[in-house]
């Protein structure tokens, strides 16, 4: 997946769904009511080239032609971004960009323009990720344009854009390896003046899973709409998520990987999760100059994790993991409450063209954290001997001016402040507490220059942090005396179309500075700011059409440096940050058949922070790491739209049936073999 023709693509939604209206609304409207909503990079013909940062749009027809099983599937084709499988259908999320570690979120995930991460302060952000069913489109945004979307963003921006339902029903469904099953339908409807809709999104799987990690999913989104006056118009959009996955943070060992063996290593460890959220968008045009868009959030998210313990010794023995009868459940809730508003603000201060935007964000999170000790294994009931309470309120707001100095220079100053308290609560002490606060101050800018016709020059330098959770910030219910760990980012790229082909190269260099490690010269503290790690490299992506119903799409990211600068690790290469990552795309178009060749290469990596070579053998003591291997996998896709309203599809993937390693945490975790799926789209 690279930013091919993304100039083009970037009307697709609008062109969509404009075509998908019947007649007789088209002749009571003349502008289509879209649903407001906040979006990262938008579909305004300029969007992408007003953007100091590498873009990638990723739009519904790409989407489907890659007939991804997870978000993963979508995002590892994406230059600069890398994926660490734990499971094919991805419940929950591993991405890092641009040499930071898959294995630690440092990079933001919306959903359309709202926080998905369980917590963004209060740490535990792997536990949801969104479901590639309901997606329209994907967002990527890295630079500086990143910065005014909040904490978290020195990897970048993904936003998620959810589909909006117009007048009609289709069904979805697909059937494949590992006896998997998957209905989607999509309903919707709008009102005769056109000036209102109503439509949901509802998604059924069921799968053994491969290496029998099986799963029951559900996914449920409703979406309204409606025009207040000319100037004014809302939207709401409620979801519910419940997924019971089958897995663990187990893996197998190393011989039972080296003989082929596909078992589930923890058969009867569950992963839970729940998820309900509610968003209301309104926007209002003040005049033909200013825009004022709000938004408010609330959603809640429960994961219940129950794994029986090991015995070392007998596992080590059997060559695999021995279970006892105690089992426990980590089990732990999530609700967030958020308000942002943004106006956007068109002026002409010392007669230049300005493009103003102001920002603030009120936001509060609150976890519940309960350990059940099993007493009753059948029906997962027994004593809580760990129950911690964590809340964090935030306050973040900002403001960039572009400024339009030519009709191809432009630059974009901002500023992001955010305030945050932390308070950890442990019941089980007494009701003991401790708070801590912190203040982060964000400055950055930004810069365009059309080149030529076919090349616009871009770059910036911002400063992004990510902040230490609770569980770190207030160890031992002591105020650490933490900042938030940040980074200095620079880029400079080249991005452009000329003909057949499209393309875009882009530098960066990553300064990142006060991350949390363990141990401090106070002898009251356990956790200080004093880690440091270097990254820098190079992203490029290529498209080009071939002729005669071929095209192109290619992608290489080169991270020659990702590496810590102090401590014992000091001079070591970041764990899940590979040196070389590679997409290649071949696509034939001939009428209503739609064929693709993918090739996705990732290159070798570590399990650990020591970089380790070996991997260990068995249980040991708990500590996995060691050198996973480069690998390549291919994909082969098909697409036949027989009429207007039915589309069949077959895909199979891992078309090699390459066997490779995806990650190491205790024992290792297999990447999906080759797998075969059919399926089809129908729409009344």
């Amino acid at each position: 997946m690279m930013p091919t023709s993304l100039f083009q693509r970037q009307y697709l939604p609008i062109a969509v769904a404009v075509a998908l209206l019947p007649a007789s609304s088209m002749a009571q409207t003349k502008d289509v009511f879209r649903m407001p909503s906040m979006e990262v990079i938008g579909t305004e013909q300029d969007a992408i080239s007003r953007q100091t940062g590498a873009v990638v749009i990723i739009d519904r027809e790409e989407i489907e032609r890659i007939q991804p099983t997870s978000t993963e599937d979508v995002l590892r084709r994406v230059p600069g971004v890398h994926t660490k499988t734990e499971e094919e259908s991805a419940v929950v999320s591993n991405i890092g960009i641009r040499g930071l570690s898959a294995s630690e979120a440092k990079s933001l995930i919306l959903e359309d323009g709202v926080p998905v991460a369980p917590g963004l302060f209060i740490g535990n952000d792997r536990y949801y990720n969104p479901r590639i069913q309901r997606m329209e489109g994907i967002e990527v945004l890295k630079g500086s344009s990143s910065l005014r979307y909040g904490p978290s963003t020195i990897g970048g921006v993904i936003n998620y854009k959810t589909k909006t339902p117009d007048d009609g029903v289709s069904v979805s469904g697909r059937v494949g390896s590992f006896n998997t099953r998957e209905t989607t339908l999509e309903a919707g409807g709008r009102s005769r003046s056109g000036d209102a809709f109503g439509g949901l999104v509802a998604t059924h799987a069921r799968s053994d899973g491969f290496m029998d990690k099986d799963y029951e999913m559900t996914d449920l989104m409703f979406k309204a709409g409606v025009a207040l006056s000319d100037t004014q118009s809302l939207g709401m959009k409620f979801s519910w998520y419940e997924n019971d996955a089958n897995i663990s943070y187990r893996g197998i060992f190393l011989e039972d990987y080296r003989a082929g063996r596909t078992y589930n290593p923890a058969p009867d460890d569950y992963y839970l999760t729940d998820r309900k959220a509610f968003d209301v968008n309104h926007e209002w045009h003040l005049n033909d100059r200013a825009t004022l868009r709000t938004l408010a959030y609330w959603s809640e998210v429960t994961r219940d994790y129950w794994r029986y313990n090991v015995d070392t010794p007998a596992s080590n023995a059997a060559g695999r993991w021995v279970y006892t009868d105690d089992l426990t459940g980590n089990n732990r809730s999530f609700e967030r409450f958020g308000v942002e508003t943004r106006l956007s603000l068109d002026h002409d201060l010392f007669g230049l063209i300005n493009e103003a935007e102001f920002g603030l964000r009120l936001m509060k999170e609150e976890s519940d954290d309960r350990r059940i000790r099993a007493t009753r294994a059948q029906d997962r009931t027994g004593i809580n001997d760990r129950h911690i309470e964590d809340t964090a309120e935030s306050i973040a707001g900002y403001v960039q001016n572009r400024v339009v100095f030519t009709d191809r220079f432009a630059v974009t100053p901002g500023l992001r402040i955010e305030s945050y308290k932390q308070e950890r609560k442990v019941l089980t002490q007494n009701n003991e507490s401790a708070d801590t606060t912190n203040t982060e101050f964000l400055p950055g800018i930004g810069a365009t220059y059309q080149l030529t016709p076919a090349a616009q020059l871009y770059g910036g330098v911002y400063r992004a942090f990510s902040p230490a959770s609770n569980g770190v910030a207030l160890d031992g219910l002591t105020d650490q005396k933490l900042d938030g760990e940040r980074s200095i980012n620079y880029e400079l790229g080249v991005r452009g179309a000329s003909g057949p082909m499209s393309y875009e190269v882009t530098g960066f260099y990553m300064d990142f500075k006060n991350q949390v490690i363990t141990g401090n010269s106070d002898p009251n503290l356990s956790q200080s700011n004093a880690g440091k790690t270097r990254h820098y490299g190079l992203e490029a992506a290529l498209g080009y059409e071939l002729g005669m119903g071929f095209s192109i799409d290619s992608n290489a990211t080169w991270v020659p440096v990702s590496e810590f600068k102090t401590g014992e690790n000091k001079g070591n290469r970041l764990p899940y940050a590979p040196k070389y990552l590679a997409n290649v795309g071949l696509v034939h178009n001939h009428g209503k058949l739609t064929n693709a060749l993918n090739a996705h290469y990732q290159g070798e990596q570590y399990g650990d922070a020591s970089n380790t070579s070996e991997i260990p053998a068995n249980a040991g003591g708990g500590i996995w790491g060691g050198k996973m291997s480069s690998y390549t996998v291919y994909d082969l896709t098909s697409q036949y739209q027989i009429n207007p309203n039915l589309r069949l599809q077959g895909a199979v993937k891992n078309l090699t049936d390459k066997r490779y390693i995806t990650g190491l945490r205790q024992g290792i975790y297999v990447g999906p073999e080759r797998s075969f799926e059919v399926g089809f789209n129908y729409k009344f």
